[in-house]
């Protein structure tokens, strides 16, 4: 087996922060987040409560809205029947189910101030408590404006990466390399690629990381895709490896993209990996563009995985 690159060789400085666990498993999915788990941390962590509510899933924050929604007429619905119906004027019957849906329909109107006036307050008390409701109201809406237009204007990218990484002939050698493409139809510009190889060296059993050299690290326009190849020469961390030797090393092949948004006028950030298991050996991608009847460069952005065996 050929060894990676020793301790003493590695740059301190190539450390992502990820620790130096020697156990098996990828520490970047293939979504970008971390396959870590923290313990100790309290169940409620009202510190980042704005965080989950800008970052859950979509029908899982309009089902929290209206979840909030109606507890917050229900809870009024029951002050206004302990204080008594008696000190409203309304049209509904006695019923116990009537008063029930006159309180929590005129708690809903005016907690969102639509106040229709078939039901209206007769009593300085009950008064009161609706002009309590009606503030509660402008500023729970309010609130959920604010978090609706954080979760639509927060920037955050869209590309999508191959599947598998491919160990291909290159320029006369091999090289490791893999592509994606912006699945947006925004401009992104000034798109940086940085790929850390994150291994298990065997002499000392500790994970350790190191960056590879990119043939090109850097493009100021992203229209079409991008392939991204480090070459295996005779510096690289790779030299000499195949596919054995990266499965018993655990290897993964950090990835983070960072480009600027020409939308939001913003930076983003992307990550994904790709572990010894997603490594292709011998294969290549085939053209993901074509020229139309019209001059216009045609992507077509399915075409992201399709790869082909060489010399096909």
């Amino acid at each position: 087996m050929v060894s990676f690159p020793p301790l003493g060789k590695t740059n301190p400085g190539d450390d992502l922060g990820l620790g130096t666990r020697p156990g098996p498993g990828r520490s970047v999915n293939k979504d970008g987040t971390f396959n870590v788990h923290r313990k100790g941390l309290p169940a409620f962590r009202g510190y980042e409560l704005y965080h989950r509510l800008i970052t859950m899933g979509g029908f899982r924050f309009l089902g929290l809205l209206f979840l909030g929604f109606l507890i917050t007429n229900a809870l009024f619905a029951s002050l206004y029947l302990g204080i008594g119906m008696e000190h409203f004027v309304r049209p509904g019957g006695e019923g116990r189910l009537d008063r029930m849906l006159d309180a929590f329909f005129f708690s809903a109107q005016t907690l969102t101030t639509v106040g229709y006036g078939h039901i209206s307050p007769r009593s300085q008390l009950v008064s009161a408590v609706a002009a309590l409701e009606s503030l509660l109201g402008l500023l729970s809406f309010a609130l959920a404006t604010g978090l609706l237009y954080g979760r639509f204007s927060r920037p955050h990218a869209q590309m999508r990466f191959s599947q598998s990484a491919l160990v291909a002939p290159y320029q006369g050698i091999t090289a490791f390399m893999f592509r994606f493409v912006n699945r947006r139809s925004n401009q992104l510009i000034e798109v940086e690629a940085t790929v850390s190889l994150s291994f298990l060296e065997a002499e000392t059993g500790t994970r350790r990381f190191a960056t590879l050299p990119l043939e090109r690290s850097k493009i100021n326009l992203f229209p079409t895709s991008w392939t991204v190849v480090h070459p295996i020469d005779a510096a690289s961390p790779l030299a000499g490896m195949g596919d054995e030797d990266l499965r018993k090393a655990q290897a993964e092949f950090i990835v983070l993209i960072k480009a600027f948004d020409d939308t939001f006028a913003q930076t983003i950030y992307q990550r994904t990996s790709y572990t010894a298991d997603e490594v292709l050996w011998g294969h290549r991608f085939r053209p993901m563009s074509s020229v139309a009847a019209d001059g216009v460069l045609e992507m077509d952005v399915d075409l992201v995985d399709a790869t082909e065996v060489v010399g096909t």
